[in-house]
């Protein structure tokens, strides 16, 4: 029936465009703090942190470093919480299946959005739970929308670094407020805006992805839609156990969630996640306060620094894809002889990881160097990194452990690594306490401090070595 199979390839398309458009425009907005905190200080968001501070000469000066730290603390908790409810989410999804997981994200993110809204200047505490609940609905969002994948095979990795990346790029949805803000928009009609798109997550959510979940590998009779799985017989339950059969071939006992967890593949991917997830989270959260000591307090060049640090956000959905063609570059030449799908997956992923790693190391020391134009460098480096390194994170864990575990595991790894992540506050406090405002020491230590994230890909690398010898062996006897 070409009439049909044709219908089912739209549907793919158009639930690949829409789930790309929503990562891209809502997702991880909460990302683009550094925006969404110039609007917030002339609204006089905190201002009551503000103090005149009398210096030794008499002169007077307004000293706005716990206005600052008040902002780098909401911006700490929402992405502690982006990264920690990841975990809870990745159970809700795996047990409960799309439509329940999306429908907790889009209330979410809409409670968000509506305290946000309502917020004041006299109501201030509102952006930490306000805050909170944008990134917690915008992961789930991303969650959902990764299975899609699934659906294009030997794209599949580039298709989830892909959305990856889009979510990425969401982090300028906050200067577009703010531009629009300039253009005399208020910051409670964006936001009421952006509570009515809710209804755009909805028409998703019940028109074109699946109730459950897309299966990988796909069965041979697998039938994409609302309740996608059914076999051509009608019969969801046959189409699933054709999936549980065909991921476990060849016949192979597939590892339980536990044993996932005491890997060592698990370990090292937590700490490379880790070690480069507080660095970016302490750049972005610290950003404002360090344009302000680079340009003298001047706000007009903080303004001209902060947009093109938004507008190169843009550029993570097209940056990602390249980390997803590394990873998938494999898969249309032929494996070698007795060489297993994962093993060729891993092996392509080495190249993937090193290169985050030196992509970090390089961003750090250009974050280091106290040179204002340098900063424009700096942002391509992090946007690149950052769409690399969650892109990546998300299809090696995809690769390297069975499909059915991949929303728990997917879930604690970005869990811990958020636990880890919440060194950025005392980093900051450091900074702006004992260092005086220096930021120079913190960001050697955190760039030496990268050098770890050089472990696991060499690690994965001795993996496959050692597999490809141990094959090389029983085919010569």
């Amino acid at each position: 029936m070409p009439g049909l199979g044709n219908s089912l390839s739209v549907r793919r398309c158009l639930t690949f465009a829409t789930g790309l458009v929503e990562c891209l425009c809502f997702a991880g907005a909460v990302f683009g703090w550094a925006s969404l905190v110039f609007i917030l200080k002339t609204e006089g968001y905190f201002s009551s942190r503000c103090v005149n501070t009398t210096y030794f000469n008499a002169t007077q000066v307004l000293d706005c470093s716990g206005q600052d730290e008040q902002f780098s603390l909401v911006f700490t908790i929402a992405s502690f919480m982006n990264n920690f409810l990841t975990l809870p989410n990745g159970f809700l999804f795996d047990w409960f299946g799309t439509t329940v997981a999306r429908l907790f994200g889009i209330f979410l993110y809409t409670l968000g959005t509506l305290m946000v809204a309502f917020s004041t200047a006299a109501l201030s505490n509102m952006l930490f739970p306000a805050l909170s609940l944008l990134a917690a609905g915008g992961i789930l969002f991303l969650i959902t929308n990764m299975q899609v994948g699934n659906l294009f095979g030997s794209r599949r990795s580039t298709i989830i670094t892909l959305y990856n990346g889009a979510f990425d790029s969401s982090s300028a949805l906050f200067l577009v407020i703010k531009l629009l803000h300039e253009a005399g928009v208020s910051l409670r009609s964006s936001f009421l805006f952006l509570s009515a798109c809710g209804v755009i997550h909805l028409l998703r959510t019940f028109f074109l992805l699946p109730r459950d979940h897309i299966p990988y590998p796909l069965p041979d009779d697998y039938k994409y839609g609302i309740t996608c799985g059914k076999s051509t017989n009608g019969n969801k339950q046959t189409a699933t156990e054709e999936t549980r059969f065909n991921e476990d071939v060849p016949v192979k006992q597939e590892k339980s969630f536990r044993e996932c967890v005491m890997s060592r593949f698990f370990m090292l991917q937590m700490l490379w996640l880790s070690i480069m997830q507080l660095r970016h989270y302490l750049f972005i959260g610290t950003l404002n306060f360090m344009l302000q000591r680079l340009t003298a307090g001047d706000p007009s060049l903080v303004s001209q620094y902060i947009n093109a640090f938004a507008i190169t956000q843009l550029c993570g959905v097209l940056c990602a894809p390249w980390n997803g063609l590394i990873m998938d570059r494999h898969k249309r030449k032929p494996r070698a002889a007795g060489e297993s799908e994962q093993e060729a997956d891993l092996r392509a992923s080495v190249l993937s990881l090193f290169l985050t790693a030196l992509q970090c190391l390089v961003f750090s020391v250009c974050a280091s160097i106290p040179y204002l134009p340098l900063q424009y460098v700096t942002f391509v480096l992090q946007v690149l990194n950052r769409s690399f390194l969650y892109g990546g994170n998300a299809a090696f864990i995809s690769v390297a452990f069975p499909s059915c575990h991949f929303g728990k595991l997917y879930g604690l790894v970005m869990a811990l690594s958020a636990v880890f992540s919440l060194l950025q506050y005392p980093c900051f406090a450091l900074v702006n306490g004992p260092l005086e405002g220096n930021p120079l020491y913190v960001n050697i230590g955190l760039t030496l401090l990268s050098l770890l994230a050089f472990i696991h890909p060499l690690s994965v690398f001795l993996h496959v070595r050692s597999l490809a010898s141990q094959r090389a062996i029983s085919t010569s006897s």
